[in-house]
This record gives structure tokens, C-alpha cells and sequence, in this order.
């Protein structure tokens, strides 16, 4: 279950930063290099989720969209320094239980 959390939570960052990278030439009017960099960034994403242990898109896509709310908020933490607000970590905590109900629940099945 570790490993599959360290997947998650690094294809969250390589999409989140590919995501950052297109913000920061359109909102920003940074480089357009960042796009070259971006795309990469998307493609290890994209690569990285299919070396979830689950047989099923849809069931990892869904554990994903948790890991990536919860994964937004440290972006917006750390890299656009932002506080949290009581409603962030609340919504955080009830979508983390939702993942490990998802993720738990079919490891089980998995091993039956």
C-alpha cells in the first residue's frame, strides 16, 4: 500500500507541475519553454499511473482524483505559499478516508 501511495502522490506532482508549467506561460508569461517541459512532465503523469496494482482505469483514476486534491493542497502550500483553511483539511481528511476505503478495500480483494 505504501508503494502505491508513493505512485500516487508522485504522478500527482508530475501532473500538477506538467498543469503549473502551462499556467506559468499563459498567466504568467513565463518562457515557452515551460510547455516542453510541461508535456514531459504530463507524460511521466500519465505513465506513472499505470504502474498502480489495480486492474481496473477507472477504480485508479478514482483513488487518483482523491491523491491529486490532497496533493493541490501542498501546492498550494509550499509553491504558492498559501495557508490552508479549516475547510481545506477538513475536505482533505474526508477525501483520504474515501481513498483508503477505495484502495484498501480492493487490495483485499485482490488477495482473495
Amino acid at each position: 500500500m505504501i508503494k502505491e501511495f508513493f505512485i500516487y502522490f508522485l504522478a500527482a506532482f508530475f501532473e500538477i507541475f506538467g498543469c503549473y508549467s502551462f499556467w506559468m506561460v499563459f498567466k504568467l508569461n513565463k518562457s515557452s519553454f515551460w510547455i516542453f517541459i510541461g508535456t514531459i512532465s504530463l507524460i511521466c503523469f500519465a505513465f506513472l499511473l499505470t504502474k498502480v496494482n489495480l486492474d481496473f482505469a477507472g477504480r485508479a483514476y478514482a483513488i487518483y482524483g482523491g491523491i491529486y486534491i490532497i496533493s493541490s493542497l501542498f501546492w498550494l502550500y509550499f509553491v504558492e505559499k498559501q495557508s490552508f483553511t479549516k475547510y481545506d483539511i477538513i475536505g482533505a481528511f474526508i477525501i483520504f478516508i474515501g481513498i483508503c476505503t477505495i484502495l484498501l478495500g480492493n487490495q483485499r480483494l485482490l488477495n482473495s
